[in-house]
């Protein structure tokens, strides 16, 4: 359904999967994958969405990182497999290493930021641009929404949102956030989030999934898949899209402000 295509300009550019619906867009949707890269999971994620009536770019974030499909796939294997694991953490933390650099950072907000603008181009698309992502992607969706004023929802699934107070006052859309209950880092940091979010005045919601960890949404996960999950995640977030970008898109063709 989708094609690769370079999105952006000369200063921020990037190689990014592009999805178009078959008939006009309700909305755009940037799509951030996993800490694994734009494989093809995040591709199909890119499709589904697409195939619900949204204009979906789903960036590259991690070649530039020195990351390959190839490696990830298998490193993702041996991460999730309990007898694996303890003989694939160097190599996980030696990928993830440049991406946890102030640079990468700055980087990958940059390239969101083009993603978002190019939607945002699109012609019936101007004030209708969601973004959505998981794990790595979960947080920097996070990082957009605060980078990007006129970004009218975000949803993160298991992401980090490390941000001083001021830095969450700039968030301007709604927020749904979904979690896994055994993903023990997160869980330790969203009671302090949840607070954080209310006292900036971010209409956030969090949904975790008990009995259920980090990575639940991905399907070709067979550690973290929780289908159950999944599903309800997924009808979750088409109808907050829907209240976050179809209604604008009534309250635009009204007349009345934004």
């Amino acid at each position: 359904m989708g094609n690769m295509m370079t999105v952006g300009n000369a200063e921020t550019s990037v190689h990014a999967y592009v999805s178009d619906p078959a008939g006009t867009p309700r909305g755009g949707l940037v799509v951030v994958h996993e800490v694994w890269g734009l494989v093809e999971h995040t591709k199909n994620v890119a499709d589904r969405f697409a195939a619900e009536g949204y204009l979906v770019v789903a960036p590259d974030l991690l070649s530039g990182a020195g990351g390959t499909a190839d490696l990830t796939g298998e490193l993702q294997e041996a991460a999730f497999d309990p007898q694996q694991r303890s003989n694939a953490q160097p190599r996980l933390r030696k990928h993830m290493a440049p991406m946890r650099s102030p640079e990468y950072a700055k980087h990958a907000v940059a390239v969101l930021r083009a993603c978002f603008d190019h939607l945002e181009g699109v012609p019936g698309l101007a004030g209708r641009v969601a973004a959505t992502g998981f794990c790595l992607g979960g947080t920097y969706t996070f990082s957009l929404a605060v980078a990007e004023p006129r970004l009218r929802a975000a949803v993160p699934f298991y992401g980090h949102a490390e941000f001083r107070d001021a830095e969450l006052q700039a968030i301007n859309c709604p927020v749904l956030a979904f979690y896994g209950e055994q993903d023990a880092a997160l869980m330790e940091e969203l009671p302090g989030l949840k607070s954080r979010m209310r006292a900036a005045g971010v209409d956030f919601e969090a949904v975790v999934y008990p009995s259920t960890g980090h990575a639940f949404f991905n399907d070709t996960n067979r550690y973290t898949y929780n289908a159950e999950a999944a599903t309800d995640a997924w009808t979750r977030t088409l109808a907050f899209l829907e209240r976050g970008l179809t209604a604008k898109l009534s309250t635009m063709r009204d007349g009345s402000p934004a």
